[in-house]
């Protein structure tokens, strides 16, 4: 895949909300593996189901409080990792959770990592997601815009759906997750 613009850490200096929408359609490698973002969910301090809110900082989420444009990688249920992109202004603590890809670039490592799904279930969910692009906590905290990662622009025009977040139990009606309108690759449809 060519590489012209990237996004930079300009890109995340700005609500969650906001970088939740504008990353549907972005393409996302990690070492080159990856494909467009499909899914996204957005959590800020204000947020009851987001770990930054109330301000309590801890060893597992001190990088949601850090800088924009870096990774806030922990694990979910002490199962599966979850890869976040820090935004808004420090020390706030916002983040998008990457939800689904559309895999495009390294298919084989995807499947040499999970298994020999389908394509459109290689990365349709947080845990899968992360699994399939070799993600874990070794890069919690690193750069988005440098080595391994890299997000490349979308092209537009992108129609993007909007409902509820998945699998919280707090402010569960809060319409912010964002998807690619249409796309057989979101890990839950959007009603």
């Amino acid at each position: 895949m060519g590489s012209h613009a990237k996004l930079d850490r300009h890109f995340f200096a700005r609500d969650a909300l906001t970088v939740a929408r504008d990353l549907i359609g972005v393409t996302l490698l990690v070492k080159g593996v990856g494909g467009i973002i499909v899914e996204a969910e957005a959590y800020d301090h204000t947020d009851p189901a987001s770990h930054s809110f109330g301000g309590k900082r801890t060893a597992r989420n001190e990088s949601m409080f850090g800088p924009a444009g870096h990774a806030y990688v922990y694990r979910s249920y002490g199962i599966h990792w979850c890869l976040n992109f820090v935004c808004g202004a420090e020390p706030m603590g916002g983040a998008v959770l990457i939800r689904a890809l559309e895999p495009s670039e390294g298919l084989a490592a995807m499947r040499r990592r999970r298994g020999d799904f389908e394509t459109r279930a290689l990365c349709a969910g947080p845990g899968r997601l992360t699994q399939a692009l070799g993600i874990t906590n070794a890069l919690d905290a690193k750069p988005l815009d440098e080595p391994p990662f890299e997000l490349l622009p979308r092209v537009p025009p992108v129609e993007i759906e909007v409902g509820p977040r998945i699998g919280i139990t707090r402010a569960m009606d809060l319409p912010w997750r964002f998807g690619l309108a249409r796309s057989p690759f979101v890990s839950r449809r959007f009603r």
